[in-house]
């Protein structure tokens, strides 16, 4: 989990709360709020927690690992409450783990680059809507070179799991029908031409070699 703060037109701020899926690179859910509210931080929290499945750990279901940075919004009294219900698992990124929160930072930096700030960022309103737009697109529809060609959605679901193959065929079709359009490809010019017949050398260049 992670925030990302976005400065408006008129000088006010925009908070944007969300937390990845590390495996997949899923956004699972996302808040955007006009202040630092704790509470978006516990929602996007507990819509991870319900959509999320647990992964068996001998024989029991383990609570969901959430990696934070240091941030004021990862510790607090709410959400150190939560943590302890046993909902989930923090670690300190880069402390406790020896990982970082470089998956969320690197998609909050395409998401401004690629589409935020192409866009009139003036009220929270309208970063509400383009954030939704952009993850929904992220999630389901743009492929990642990680998963060579699977969009998170296809990775986290496991729907996708014979579209490399079906890439990898694709490329090597098109691969070939473009060498032989190469090959078939000439001009009416060229097709009506000899081949020129070799001159004749030069006795003085022969005499000076």
């Amino acid at each position: 989990m992670d925030t990302t703060v976005l400065r408006l037109l008129d000088g006010s701020k925009a908070y944007v709360h969300a937390v990845i899926d590390n495996f997949s690179r899923r956004i699972l859910t996302f808040r955007v709020g006009a202040t630092v509210d704790v509470g978006n931080a516990i929602a996007v929290l507990m819509d991870a927690v319900r959509n999320a499945t647990a992964k068996e750990t001998t024989g029991t279901q383990s609570p969901p690992m959430l990696m934070v940075d240091g941030g004021i919004e990862n510790f607090n009294t709410r959400v150190d409450e939560m943590i302890a219900s046993g909902l989930l698992r923090r670690v300190l990124a880069q402390t406790e783990v020896s990982f970082s929160n470089s998956l969320i930072e690197a998609f909050w930096r395409t998401m401004k680059h690629q589409w935020l700030f192409l866009n009139t960022l003036d009220s929270v309103a309208p970063v509400r809507r383009h954030v939704t737009f952009y993850v929904t697109a992220h999630n389901s529809e743009i492929p990642h070179a990680a998963f060579r060609g699977q969009t998170p959605d296809e990775v986290y679901f496991g729907t996708g799991a014979d579209i490399p193959d079906r890439l990898a065929t694709a490329k090597k079709e098109a691969l070939a029908a473009r060498l032989a359009a190469n090959r078939g490809a000439s001009c009416a010019n060229c097709s009506g031409r000899s081949s020129p017949a070799k001159s004749a050398p030069d006795p003085a260049r022969a005499a000076a070699a």
